[in-house]
């Protein structure tokens, strides 16, 4: 659809644009990347035919650009720039009326029914439909930005070229406009070439990427291609996290503010931390920790405060437990955002802590066991699947910092830790007589302070292993002793 090559241009003799050679297929949404100044605006100007290129070529269709008049190229490319604050006294639907000069002809050109459905349509997949007699002066900037692109779409192009068509959207009609877009070059074949500022909207919406610096091409492809840490910090001159969307496989990009002092002061995750009465346990962390767990609430990655395990009755039964859950945190005062939720069957006060300090990373460990309805992990097959709360509960508070490779190892470690302590208190699978490997519905917590020494690893030789090791191992042993393999046996 569109192909440039070696295109170069700028203003008053000055290149801004070097070199730039690239295509666009129909039917992509094609994002185009860089910091202010990186020349993407002068691009989307040659490419839209407001601005000469001074060497280089560009072809629509296989045709030149220069070779298009004024009004062909109007019916094939429609431009939204960047949105001016100007306003004009035209109604919503004049402006967008405007968008079907390329299709009038004649000295009095006549308004067709056609021209009627289009200028319709545009309005009412943009959301302006609502207020089509209100004049545009009187709109936000959000609306106005609305009813540009309903004009660029009433021209009814093959090629949309959009500057930052985001900008001054809030985050609902962002979403709408981008779906939208990305709904139409996938149902009618409409090519959108876009400016972006946001990267991480870039990566969700875009088939491409090309990253420019300093007017150059530096990086061209898909998403998880350009969106890496070392080009993208190359580039912006600033620090970045690249991590992948925890829902859609795009890569999505973290800025890291520099830290302040209080930031990087040690805390201490300990015993004094712990809150219990005869309905949970409590741990209340001086700051948000950064967390992995298995967690009726709070599952998954996260940062987390509270850290709450709830008993419940060996019957406990609830259709929506998540719910039920949060509604018990709210009742306690917990603000569900910020906790981590378990619940167990065993009486909490059979739980057993544990502060180890290992070369100077210190883990404090938390386990409720209880083993009514421990399992075989290899004979698994031999259970039904009936819901049963879990038994063995166990959280790893490292008052370290963390690397995510460290988090994983460290689930590991502490399964490990727990798995051993169940071969050396003998429990069985009561199904299948074998020896037991945990619980139905084992739950694992691990959280860092994030601050103090940078722990790489936590696999069982490492200190951090060690001590996650010996503390979960002694923890569960000293909760079975309290009354966990009781339980399993009344």
């Amino acid at each position: 659809m569109i192909q440039v090559e070696h295109l170069s241009g700028g203003y008053y003799g000055k290149l801004i644009v070097r070199d730039m050679s690239f295509t666009v297929q129909k039917g992509e949404l094609f994002g185009i990347l860089g910091p202010n100044g990186s020349g993407k605006t002068t691009l989307m100007k040659m490419m839209s035919g407001i601005l000469l290129a001074s060497s280089g070529e560009m072809w629509i269709k296989e045709k030149r650009l220069s070779d298009y008049t004024s009004k062909e190229l109007a019916k094939r490319v429609a431009v939204l720039p960047q949105m001016a604050s100007q306003a004009f006294s035209y109604s919503v639907k004049e402006t967008v009326s405007l968008g079907r000069y390329a299709h009038q002809s004649g000295f009095f050109p006549v308004w067709r029914e056609e021209d009627e459905q289009a200028v319709k349509q545009a309005m009412e997949q943009t959301g302006v439909a609502l207020f089509a007699e209100t004049s545009l002066e009187e709109l936000s900037g959000g609306e106005r930005q609305r009813v540009f692109l309903a004009q660029a779409l009433a021209q009814e192009p093959e090629v949309l070229l959009l500057d930052e068509p985001t900008n001054h959207l809030d985050l609902s009609f962002q979403k709408e406009l981008l779906d939208l877009l990305k709904k139409m070059t996938k149902e009618t074949g409409l090519t959108v070439v876009s400016i972006f500022h946001d990267l991480n909207l870039a990566s969700l919406y875009c088939d491409r990427l090309l990253l420019m610096e300093d007017g150059e091409l530096h990086k061209l492809g898909i998403p998880s291609e350009v969106l890496k840490e070392e080009p993208v910090q190359h580039v912006y001159k600033t620090d970045i996290h690249q991590r992948p969307h925890p829902e859609v496989p795009k890569p999505q990009m973290s800025i890291l503010p520099e830290k302040m002092l209080e930031d990087e002061e040690e805390v201490e995750v300990d015993g004094t931390c712990i809150r219990q009465n005869g309905e949970f346990i409590a741990l209340d962390a001086p700051i948000l920790l950064k967390t992995l767990s298995a967690g009726v609430t709070g599952a998954g990655w996260g940062w987390h405060r509270s850290f709450v395990n709830r008993r419940v009755d060996k019957n406990y039964w609830h259709d929506s437990y998540k719910e039920d859950m949060k509604q018990f945190l709210r009742r306690y005062g917990f603000d569900v955002n910020e906790t981590v939720g378990m619940m167990t069957a065993v009486h909490l006060h059979t739980a057993a802590y544990r502060l180890v300090e290992v070369e100077g990373i210190s883990v404090f460990a938390a386990v409720t066991a209880g083993v009514g309805n421990a399992v075989d992990v290899s004979r698994a097959a031999e259970h039904d699947r009936a819901f049963l709360p879990g038994t063995i509960n166990t959280w790893v508070f490292a008052n370290g910092h963390l690397s995510e490779e460290a988090f994983v190892q460290a689930v590991m470690t502490a399964t490990e830790a727990k798995v051993k302590a169940l071969i050396d208190k003998s429990v069985k699978d009561p199904l299948t007589g074998s020896q037991a490997t945990g619980t139905s519905t084992d739950s694992v917590l691990i959280a860092a302070t994030q601050r103090g020494t940078y722990q790489s690893f936590a696999g069982t030789i490492t200190p951090l292993g060690q001590a996650i090791g010996k503390a979960v191992y002694e923890c569960t042993v000293q909760a079975l002793e309290n009354g966990g393999i009781g339980e399993r046996k009344k």
